[in-house]
């Protein structure tokens, strides 16, 4: 996403939030790390964690959570659900 950074700062509005895959009755979410104007499952800047609600499998990177907060990104209510409940 070029013009996004300008030396270790954030430009646009950017949150982690979850985006939906998997077919009907049986979703899998994957965190992303996106700008906020962009559609939920496009406009991906990284993904930081995946979540299976079905086999209730979480996956998480905190490390890159915790670097992508430091910059200023916002995390939804959803996603911060999931890593408060790891």
């Amino acid at each position: 996403m070029p013009g996004a950074f300008k030396k270790g700062t954030i430009d646009a509005m950017v949150v982690i939030r979850l985006s939906r895959f998997g077919k009907r009755n049986a979703p899998y979410y994957r965190i992303a790390v996106a700008d906020s104007r962009s559609k939920a499952t496009g406009g991906v800047i990284e993904y930081v964690g995946t979540w299976n609600p079905i086999k209730k499998i979480k996956q998480v990177d905190t490390k890159k959570v915790a670097e992508w907060v430091g910059k200023g990104a916002k995390v939804s209510a959803s996603v911060k659900k999931i890593i408060e409940s790891k």
